[in-house]
């Protein structure tokens, strides 16, 4: 059994459907970016080849570094990296 409580597991959960979401929609755009004159113009064959294998390989990086770029935030948003105000409504650390 985890030591987390209901509302820790479903911060988790909503936190990896956050990554996986915007990893796709920002994977989709890099795709789109680089593949994109392939359908637009038309190209031709080592053309057309080389564009969908490169704007592949840019939405598989894009979408690896998104997803792990939010998890890796999330992760460390609570070990203290973002000190927290001492007292609920406060707006300085300090107050």
């Amino acid at each position: 059994m985890s030591n987390r409580s209901q509302g820790e597991r479903d911060a988790v959960t909503v936190e990896i459907m956050y990554a996986v979401v915007t990893a796709s929609l920002g994977a989709l755009l890099a795709f789109g970016v680089v593949a994109g004159p392939v359908f637009l113009f038309g190209l031709g064959h080592p053309a057309r080849g080389l564009l969908l294998l490169a704007g592949t390989a840019a939405a598989v990086l894009a979408f690896v570094g998104r997803t792990v770029h939010v998890l890796w935030r999330f992760s460390y948003a609570g070990d203290g990296a973002r000190p927290q105000p001492s007292q609920p409504g406060r707006t300085r650390p300090d107050s």
